[in-house]
This record gives C-alpha cells, sequence and structure tokens, in this order.
C-alpha cells in the first residue's frame, strides 16, 4: 500500500501551492482528482521511484480563535492518526504565530515522521529568518519557496527517507479479490451488504454517515469467493462538518486505492449527482474496475421507458468511458442482487484477462488497415506490431514509425475496436503508442 503524506498547518502558509507542485512534478505517472470534493484535495505524487498519496487538509472553518483553533486540533489529529508522514507548513513571512503553537503541540506528542518546512524562503535574509522556527520544539526545518520550487527537492529527499518501512504482506494460499462498495452517505451501501451476507453485520440507520471506517467481510455464497469493503460515505466538503467524516473520507479514499473493483451505489430517488460522478472518476482514475448499482429501485414510480431512459442519463454523464455495467437493484426487497453480484465478478474477470499477442495482431492489425491513422503534413503513421502489456490492468501498446502523430481520438477508436471484440466493461483500458 502506498505512504499517505498529510500537510498541515494554518491557512494561508501555501499548503495548497506545496500540494499543487507535489503532484505535479511527474505528469506522466501523476493522478490528480478531487478525491473527495471539487475543494478537498487528494493527489498522487512520485520522488526518486518511489510512489506515494497526499491529502491537502487545508480550508478550516473560519470563526472565533476559540473555535478556529478546535477546528485545526480536530483535523491535525486525524490526519496524523491516518498519514505515514506529516509535512507541517509555516510561514516565514509571519513568523512563528498561536496557531502554529497549537499543531506545534500536536506533532511532538506523536512517533510518526514530522516534517518542519518554511515556505516563502526565497533568499538568504530568510534563510536567517528562519531560525526561529527551531522554538517550535521539532528538529531540523526545511525552507522552500513553494511557488518558485525552490528547495523542494531537499524537502522531498527528506519525505522519502522518513517513509516508514512496511513488512512484505503475507502471502495467502489464496489472494482474494478485493470489491469496495463505494458512494455517498445513505446510499445504501451498508443495506446492500447486509442483504448479500443475510445478517446485520454493519450498522444501519437513516442518518447520513452512520458507517465511519472502511471494513473488510469476507463473502463466501451462491460460488463466489471474495472480501467486501464497506466504506463510509464520501460527500462533499460544504457538508464534511464534524471531524469523524473527515476520518471516513480518508479512508474511503485509501479503500478505493487498494480495491480490484468499485461497487458504486446511488440513490434512485437521488439521481445520478456530481458526487457520485466524482466517486466514479476518482475510481476510473486509479484505473479501478467499476459497477454501478442504482439503489432503491423500489422506491421510485417507473414507466415502461424509466429504466433505458435513467440509464441513458448515467452513460451521458460518464463519457467517455460508458462501457460500464448499470444494474437497478433493492437492497430492501433484495431484488437483482445475485445479478449485481455476477456482473462484478465479470468485471474482475474482464481486468485480469490476457488476450494472446498472435490473436490480438491478427484482429488489431485488420483494423487499423481498414482505417489507418490520419495522414499528418503529408506523412503517413504506421503500425506494424501490438501486444496486451503484461500488467495488472489492461495495457496496450502500439508500435508505429512516428508516435507522436498519433492522436486522442484514434486511441480511442483503438480502444472502441478493442473493446467490440473482447468484453472489457467497466474496467479502464490504456492505449499507449510507441516507436518500433
Amino acid at each position: 500500500m502506498n505512504n499517505i503524506v498529510a500537510i498541515v498547518g494554518r491557512p494561508n502558509v501555501g499548503k495548497s501551492t506545496l500540494f499543487n507542485r507535489l503532484i505535479q512534478r511527474r505528469e506522466a505517472i501523476v493522478d490528480s482528482v478531487s478525491g473527495v470534493t471539487r475543494d478537498r484535495n487528494y493527489g498522487k505524487s512520485e520522488w526518486n521511484g518511489k510512489e506515494f498519496s497526499v491529502i491537502d487538509t487545508g480550508g478550516y472553518v473560519r470563526g472565533s480563535d476559540d473555535v478556529f483553533e478546535g477546528e485545526i486540533r480536530k483535523q491535525v489529529e486525524l490526519a496524523i492518526d491516518e498519514a505515514d508522514v506529516i509535512i507541517f507548513v509555516v510561514d516565514v513571512e509571519e513568523g512563528i504565530t498561536p496557531m502554529d503553537d497549537v499543531v506545534a503541540r500536536l506533532l511532538r506528542k506523536v512517533t510518526k515522521p514530522v516534517l518542519l518546512a518554511v515556505n516563502k524562503v526565497d533568499n538568504a535574509m530568510r534563510e536567517k529568518d528562519a531560525l526561529e522556527f527551531y522554538n517550535l520544539g521539532l528538529g531540523e526545518y526545511f525552507t522552500f519557496a513553494s511557488i518558485s520550487g525552490s528547495g523542494t527537492g531537499d524537502l522531498l529527499d527528506a519525505l522519502i527517507d522518513s517513509f516508514p518501512v512496511k513488512p512484505e504482506p503475507v502471502q495467502e494460499e489464496v489472494v482474494l479479490p478485493r470489491f469496495a462498495v463505494v458512494g455517498r452517505p445513505n446510499a445504501g451501501k451498508s443495506s446492500f451488504i447486509n442483504a448479500l451476507i443475510g445478517k446485520e453485520r454493519f450498522m444501519v440507520t437513516d442518518i447520513a454517515g452512520t458507517t465511519r471506517d472502511a471494513i473488510d467481510t469476507k463473502f463466501d455464497r451462491f460460488g463466489f469467493e471474495f472480501n467486501l469493503v464497506d466504506t463510509a460515505g464520501i460527500r462533499r466538503k460544504a457538508k464534511v462538518k464534524e471531524d469523524l467524516e473527515f476520518y471516513s473520507v480518508m479512508r474511503s479514499v485509501r479503500a478505493i486505492e487498494h480495491a480490484d473493483i468499485c461497487i458504486l451505489i446511488i440513490d434512485a430517488t437521488r439521481g445520478f449527482e456530481g458526487q457520485d460522478q466524482s466517486i466514479f472518476w476518482l475510481a476510473e482514475k486509479n484505473r479501478k474496475g467499476v459497477v454501478i448499482l442504482v439503489n432503491k429501485w423500489d422506491l421510485v414510480e417507473k414507466d415502461t421507458m424509466s429504466t433505458r431512459d435513467y440509464e441513458a442519463k448515467i452513460r451521458e454523464e460518464l463519457m467517455p468511458f460508458t462501457d460500464v455495467p448499470i444494474l437497478f437493484v433493492s437492497a430492501l426487497t433484495k431484488q437483482r442482487l445475485l445479478k449485481a453480484l455476477e456482473a462484478t465478478v465479470q468485471v474482475f474477470e474482464n481486468r485480469k484477462q490476457r488476450i494472446p499477442t498472435s490473436k490480438f495482431n491478427e484482429f488489431m492489425l485488420k483494423v487499423i488497415e481498414a482505417y489507418p491513422p490520419p495522414a499528418t503534413k503529408g506523412k503517413y503513421v504506421k503500425i506494424k506490431y501490438c501486444m496486451q502489456l503484461p500488467t495488472l490492468t489492461p495495457q496496450f501498446v502500439f508500435f508505429a514509425n512516428m508516435p507522436q502523430y498519433v492522436k486522442e481520438p484514434y486511441k480511442r477508436y483503438l480502444e472502441n475496436k478493442i473493446r467490440e471484440n473482447w468484453d472489457f466493461s467497466g474496467v479502464p483500458i490504456d492505449i499507449y503508442i510507441r516507436e518500433k
């Protein structure tokens, strides 16, 4: 599992600027996504060959000094609890403030690595001013300027060195696939799992946010065997008002990141809302298989066109990745739950399928010959060989004489042809064009 780095500190010290710089350092391998909302940022970064996740804990609630201090204490404590390494950002221009002292007192009590990062240090005079921050009692500090990037290399070197050495996972005799049940609060995720396993394994109430943690349950019924992960609901930042829900958000993001398949539960009575889309794209960006279950379908007034219209509307929102199973279920009446299981297992099989190189070339080269890449500046692109890469998720490489002239529309054409001939429903596909 990736290490998680939490960036903490009071407002306006440059946390978000540092976050943006970290996740954009290697754009080819970094995925910046809206990890819970459009405001609370979650992303992936890499330095010296080590990948890690970054969470910006900015955006504290404004109010009086007492209320403000309480909010900082809650969120920093939760970040400390979940993260592997903490970066504490301070501002050299303002020096040590009472709010910095509040955070520093919390961080001095923890055993996890804490990196004190002094921002806005862009000249020799400010290097001297930074000496003041020894008074926070956190030991050595790192000076940097988040806007220009000066000094961030040393900070990242220290960050990588601070990562804990994690033991190699014990290999089970049979490694079961992990299916994460995700969605907005109160969409019926826990009810769905209870209906599957046939007992009240999870607390279910009408209060949104009852589930606080990501919990694994082994499922072994109806000929299926896998681990189900019930995650806390992910909701928009404007509604994340209590500290426990912030903790739930962090755990849910991690559950998505380390699942094989994400079962996205949406509330049929509310429709496919913006936050449902955010969760979907978070799973897609992490290259997870996805199945969409429209829950509470028994509560919706229907006519002969309801299902088709509802499904068409969802697919329109998912473009261009529309090859996703969508099922209409009811956890309460157990309507179509077995079909939902079958669809999820099928997506898992789709995700791990491997196409023999000879068969792949036989089909795809004919497709390419029938519709070759468009000529650019009078130059013709020729693709003579292709294959599936030996990766955990479906990735395909096409070798061409001039790969730089193969644009995104043609890559989508190749992907569509692959999906027409092989079943990759619910699974993101990566297409690479390389020089032969």
